[in-house]
């Protein structure tokens, strides 16, 4: 029995896009006018992106005696992290944005893409939670009931986005007692904390790479490790050194071959992740690019991923009982340059450690540092982990440069 007017503003239909709507509601259709809501005019945001309502084109539209918002405040990367593995998405910013723009307290922002999920089983169901909180606030000027018999017209998950509207106006009564609901305390493992100091460190990495490996490989980098620990205190009284290599040695020596994924996929870890993500009969597909199989692709030249049924798991439980062959002349993998480059790296990364031990002092130290954590910049796969290798390479041999032409002082 009211006068509505709806303008959708979609830009690209990925993560990177801002999709808006302007929605208007007047008492009858001749008080409608402009379908775009003007500057400062929003009565009510519902922000379901955090990066999009933060937008200018969003905070343009709030006005600080005007606007509420319900803010949906988990985060989800954009594209931009595909171009830049280092960007962090500057959340801390964005809501202070978007409180000045409405006026304080007139914003709430709430998880609310966690909680749905949580409760509902998918991300989707944030959409019509953030509806019931706002309704719940007084915001919309609309009925419960009007809103439900929509939702029955609409005739797509009725169920589904019903119960989605009935948490979100639960959340806007008692936020964390549907918190408590949607997650439940748990125990978390204590290989699930960030390491505390040295030793956790150290120990933490040698039992990853004993499960790599085995505990010869794993004694090879505690001893490294024990090394380093022990020159630095003699010569600087720090640890800073012995931490980054105890990081990225580890990250080295831990190169993720086909062992190494036959394994992840089998140790039932992974198992436990689909099983608690997905309900009923589920069927796995897996997307390879196996190296003596592979076809190059005619576009890039690199091989093509292919598919493969579930069967693929008993194949992986095989491979990964044969990680002994691993770096051996039985090791067919191993032939492969990416494998070569990943065991070079690890004896350059040995050679330079020796080296930066070498020429130690307090006033090269953070050089040092820096020279052992260049690993940190090597990921990927393929040829982008090629590509980042060399990058590294010329990194390192630029600051060792620097490492030996700074004088080396005599003790006091």
């Amino acid at each position: 029995g009211k006068g509505v007017s709806v303008l959708d503003m979609s830009g690209l239909a990925q993560k990177y896009g801002a999709v808006m709507s302007h929605v208007k509601i007047a008492v009858k259709p001749e008080d409608l006018h402009a379908a775009r809501i003007g500057m400062g005019d929003a009565g009510l945001v519902i922000g379901c992106d955090l990066v999009v309502t933060a937008s200018l084109d969003a905070l343009s539209r709030m006005g600080p005696e005007r606007t509420r918002a319900v803010v949906n405040a988990t985060t989800s990367p954009t594209a931009e992290f595909v171009k830049n593995p280092n960007w962090q998405l500057p959340g801390s910013d964005l809501t202070h944005d978007i409180g000045e723009a409405c006026g304080g307290k007139n914003a709430d922002f709430v998880p609310a893409a966690e909680l749905a999920t949580a409760l509902m089983g998918d991300s989707i169901a944030t959409n019509m939670f953030m509806l019931g909180y706002a309704w719940q606030k007084g915001w919309v000027p609309l009925s419960s009931v009007a809103i439900e018999r929509s939702i029955n017209l609409n005739g797509v998950a009725v169920e589904f986005n019903r119960k989605s509207f009935v948490w979100g106006r639960r959340a806007a009564v008692d936020l964390e007692r549907v918190r408590r609901i949607a997650m439940p305390a748990e125990v978390i493992p204590i290989e699930q904390h960030l390491s505390r100091n040295l030793d956790e460190l150290l120990e933490r990495r040698v039992q990853f790479l004993t499960g790599y490996q085995d505990a010869a490989y794993a004694e090879k980098y505690r001893n490294l490790v024990n090394k380093v620990t022990a020159m630095e205190k003699e010569k600087t009284g720090s640890a800073k050194l012995a931490e980054a290599v105890a990081r990225y040695y580890a990250k080295l020596l831990a190169y993720k071959d086909e062992y190494e994924v036959a394994r992840l996929y089998t140790d039932g870890a992974f198992r436990k992740k689909i099983e608690a993500m997905f309900e009923g009969d589920f069927k796995l597909v897996y997307h390879l690019a196996p190296p003596l199989l592979a076809k190059p692709d005619a576009r890039t030249g690199e091989p093509g991923k292919m598919q493969f049924g579930g069967w693929m798991l008993g194949m992986f439980k095989i491979l990964s009982r044969l990680k002994f062959l691993r770096g051996t002349a039985l090791d067919i993998f191993g032939r492969t340059e990416e494998r070569r480059m990943e065991r070079a790296l690890i004896v350059e990364y040995e050679q330079t450690v020796d080296t930066l031990l070498a020429g130690l002092t307090r006033d090269n130290l953070a050089l040092a540092v820096e020279i052992a954590s260049l690993p940190e910049s090597i990921r990927g796969y393929g040829h982008i982990k090629a590509k980042s290798a060399v990058a590294a390479r010329a990194k390192r041999d630029e600051l060792l440069a620097r490492y030996r032409s700074i004088p080396i002082r005599a003790a006091a």
